[in-house]
Order: structure tokens, then C-alpha cells, then sequence
């Protein structure tokens, strides 16, 4: 059972010294006690006292990571139910599905596809992080040999999904030795089965069934020693699978209930792959840690890794980019100078329809502290002065011969203002980014 604030409190020294950047001790436990701060931020906490608090001190969900060092990626330790009460911390892992019975040829083709898929959006680079090879083939020899060509061709951390712990233990041991694959054995195995394999390959283990069972075994693995686990509904309907996400979410967090404080594996697969995308979408949201999905195609995989991108961005902090002047194409002094704000999904917008009319041309991002236009404008952070000061700031006026600017159709209103205050013409442009290049096609004049 977790500890509580009170109890906490009682084994700390009580000096209120601050060091903890804290005023009082009294609110230091009660932040470890929430799962916000550890232990060893307190300088003055006795050697004794810290091991008999470790169980307040370790987060409410575990940290695992899977995959070598270099290319591991690490799932778990979430703080919170929902995103805006703090942020997510460790974004899903997506593994996308491979089956072992493919000729070697489909698997290295399938390798290569995979790292092509790789998707710009908003100044990052999105992409799926994980193969999960399904072993379907009937042959542990075939398993093994698959995910050895897939280890060495893609190079990315692995899902090993298989009926036959035996096949597991060859591959993890084998040809991904030290790689820390995620180890998935279907069907009906008991924990001790779990935890020789886990103790035998040295590799996390994923525990599935329903959350009462998935409890038990996982209690049964921690007192094995089995630290590095990850539990999952198994191959569910959506219903299953969110109930099972969003009970072990609030049992780990809110009951700091150990044996379902470990991240979660979601899979979502089958016929019908645009239902399962959006449960792909949803699992993602709520709150799968590894997502194990069938969704190679581009128009499917976008959606899921968008929505990965969107949850896991901190609410907190505005998404931006850096506030200067922008070339898009190869403008010259005649290309038209468009002004926007340094909000990264306004900026963007802007630069992909832009790049979308084939019209080279500059970008002003305005310092709105990664704010919108609208939202911008009416906290007069986008205003006259500020894209006065932003043009001079960026040397408009040696860049660009015309002496015009664009702003955008929602601020007409300052375009008078601006105009006084900056000395350039004042341009207004279409309201919506959308409507971009065809005012760049039919209405722009230098």
C-alpha cells in the first residue's frame, strides 16, 4: 500500500530548510506522495528513513525501456490522467506488424518501406519506433531466422509475438541478444513461465489477459524479481481494451496499486484497418504506452502517429518557432512577404500552402509568445508596433525591394496603423491559410 503524505512526512527531518525548493516538508511529502517529486531530493533524509520510504518514492508507473542503447525507446512513468493537469511524458511506442511466414525478400522489402516512413509535420519528423513480428510461420527455426533479418535491416527495437516461449527464448537469446526485445507469448502460460523467460533472456515481458488475471501475474513476476514489464488486454474489442486502459491508468495513479503500475500494450489490427486505425487513434489517447498496429499504409499510419504527436505535446507550453524572417523557395527581392505569428501549426499552415502554390516567397514570424493570429491579436501581442519592430528586427528592409507586406485577412482591422507606423504598404490577405496561393496566383503584384 502506498504511503500517504502524513506518513511521509513523519520520517523526514522537518527542518523546513528549502533546499528541496519547497518552503516546508509538510508540502515536500505531499508532492512525493502524489508522485510529482523523488526522495532523493531531499538533501537531508536519512539513509534509514529512505529505505523505508522507497515504496513512496518509486512513480506510480514504471519506466521500462525497450530496444539496445542507441535505438531504445522508453514507455511509462505517466504522473497524470490527463494531459492538461500536467503533461504525458514518454510519448507510445508504435510497432507496426510483420509475419515470420513472409519469404525474406517481402521481409527486407517490408524493412525498407519501414524507414521510409517518415512524415514532416509542424517542424518534427513523425514516424512509426517499433517492428512487432508476428510468429505465425509454425516453425521456431523460421522465427528466429525472421527476426534476425529484421533486427539487422531495420534496426529498430521489437515486439517477439509467439504461442511458443521456447521460440521466444531463442530469438531474445539468439540473434537479439542484449537488443531487449519485448517478449509477448500468447496463449495460456502461467507468471512463473513468464519469469523464467523474462530471467532466461534478460528482456521486458508483456503479461496479458483480463485485469484481474493480469494483476495476479504481474504481483506474482514482482515477487519474482520481474521488474521490467509491460501488461496488455491482449487482442480485445475496443471496449475491452479501453475499459482495461483506463482501470490499470487510475488504479497505478490513483491507488498507486503496484501490480498495475506498469505501461500498457494496446493492439489494434485486423479486416476492417480504418476501424482499427481509430482505435489505433483513441488507444493512443488513452493511454496505450506500445501500440501494436497493421497499419503500414501511409493514409492510415498518419492519423495514429498525429494523434501521438498531439497528445504528447506540453499543454503548457506553446508549440512555436523561432520568431525571424523566413525564405520558402528562392526568393528574391521582388517575392512577396507574407506576416504570420511564431505559433508552429500558424507558421506552417502559412509555409505549406506556400510551398503548395510554387511561389518563392517570405514568411515574418511575429514573437507572440506561440500564440495564434486571433489570439494573438487580442491580447495585443500582434499588433502594429510588434510587427513594426519584428521587420525591423529581421532587416526587411534590405531583403525585400517592393516595400510590401501581407498580413493576414483576421487583422485587416491594423492594416491603416501599420501602415503609419512601419512606412511599408500594408497588403491585407486571405483570411484562412487555405486561400493562400490563390491570392499569391491572382492577386499578388510586386
Amino acid at each position: 500500500m502506498a504511503l500517504t503524505g502524513l506518513d511521509i512526512y513523519k520520517k523526514l527531518p522537518k527542518t523546513n530548510c528549502k533546499e528541496c525548493g519547497l518552503p516546508t516538508c509538510l508540502a515536500f511529502a505531499m508532492k512525493v506522495a502524489a508522485g510529482q517529486l523523488m526522495l532523493d531530493q531531499c538533501p537531508k533524509l536519512s539513509d534509514s528513513a529512505r529505505g523505508e520510504l522507497s515504496e513512496a518514492s518509486a512513480p506510480p508507473q514504471r519506466l521500462v525501456k525497450l530496444g539496445a542503447d542507441g535505438v531504445a525507446v522508453e514507455v511509462g512513468q505517466e504522473t497524470v490522467l490527463f494531459r492538461h493537469e500536467e503533461r504525458f511524458h514518454h510519448p507510445a511506442a508504435v510497432a507496426l506488424t510483420l509475419s515470420d511466414s513472409a519469404s525474406v525478400e517481402v521481409l527486407r522489402s517490408a524493412c525498407a518501406d519501414f524507414r521510409k516512413l517518415q512524415f514532416p509535420r509542424v517542424g518534427t519528423t513523425i514516424h512509426p519506433d517499433m517492428i512487432a513480428l508476428i510468429h505465425e510461420s509454425g516453425s521456431p527455426d523460421k522465427f528466429v531466422s525472421a527476426a534476425e533479418l529484421v533486427c539487422r535491416e531495420a534496426g529498430v527495437p521489437m515486439v517477439l509475438v509467439s504461442g511458443d516461449r521456447a521460440a521466444l527464448l531463442a530469438a531474445a537469446c539468439g540473434p537479439l541478444a542484449g537488443r531487449r526485445p519485448l517478449l509477448y507469448c500468447r496463449g495460456d502460460v502461467s507468471s512463473d513461465q513468464l519469469a523464467d523467460l523474462a530471467e532466461q533472456s534478460k528482456s521486458p515481458i508483456c503479461v496479458a489477459g483480463d485485469i484481474a488475471s493480469v494483476a495476479a501475474a504481474a504481483e506474482a513476476l514482482i515477487a519474482r524479481g520481474v521488474k521490467d514489464i509491460l501488461i496488455s488486454p491482449g487482442p480485445a474489442d475496443t471496449a475491452a481494451a479501453m475499459s482495461f486502459l483506463t482501470q490499470a491508468r487510475r488504479a497505478a495513479l490513483k491507488k498507486k496499486y503496484r501490480p498495475l503500475g506498469f505501461p500498457v500494450l494496446a493492439i489494434a489490427a485486423g479486416g476492417d484497418k480504418f476501424a482499427a486505425a481509430m482505435d489505433a487513434c483513441a488507444y493512443i489517447c488513452k493511454y496505450a504506452a506500445v501500440l501494436i498496429t497493421d497499419a503500414w499504409e501511409p493514409h492510415l499510419l498518419v492519423p495514429i502517429l498525429t494523434s501521438r504527436q498531439n497528445i504528447y505535446t506540453d499543454p503548457q507550453k506553446p508549440v512555436q518557432v523561432e520568431a525571424k524572417l523566413y525564405d520558402v523557395g528562392e526568393a528574391v527581392p521582388a517575392s512577396p512577404l507574407l506576416v504570420t505569428t511564431n505559433f508552429s501549426l500558424s507558421y506552417y499552415s502559412v509555409e505549406g500552402e506556400v510551398e503548395a502554390a510554387r511561389v518563392p516567397c517570405r514568411i515574418l514570424a511575429v514573437n507572440t509568445e506561440g500564440t495564434s493570429v486571433l489570439t494573438a491579436w487580442a491580447a495585443d501581442k500582434f499588433n502594429p508596433s510588434t510587427i513594426s519592430a519584428a521587420l525591423k528586427a529581421a532587416g526587411a528592409e534590405s531583403k525585400v525591394s517592393h516595400h510590401k507586406i501581407i498580413i493576414p485577412g483576421h487583422v485587416a482591422v491594423i492594416s491603416a496603423q501599420l501602415a503609419e507606423e512601419s512606412g511599408w504598404q500594408v497588403l491585407v490577405g486571405p483570411r484562412e491559410a487555405s486561400g493562400i496561393g490563390p491570392y499569391l496566383k491572382n492577386e499578388w503584384r510586386a
